[in-house]
């Protein structure tokens, strides 16, 4: 047996809906199937981010940040004839 579902509804502006139509048409898919593929990737996407910011939250709390004053001067000196070496911690 497959795993379980739930129906969810949502309200989509026609013109984004009538590009799902012409995908799942394109790809002889239903239009449930490219709806599942979306939502499933943008999840994903933002899991990852919420991961990362974590990430680098603990890295803040941990003091392993680089000065805002040296990465300025990094950056201005990247358009002179000497720029600098990357900053680091």
């Amino acid at each position: 047996m497959g795993a379980a579902t739930r129906v969810i509804t949502a309200h989509v502006p026609t013109g984004l809906a009538d590009k799902v139509d012409a995908l799942a048409e394109r790809l002889e898919r239903s239009r449930g199937w490219i709806m599942k593929q979306a939502l499933s990737a943008w999840i994903d996407q933002e899991e990852e981010r919420h991961k990362l910011t974590l990430e680098a939250l603990a890295e803040v709390d941990a003091g392993h940040v680089i000065n805002h004053d040296a990465v300025i001067a990094w950056a201005d000196s990247l358009s002179t004839d000497q720029p600098l070496p990357p900053p680091s911690r």
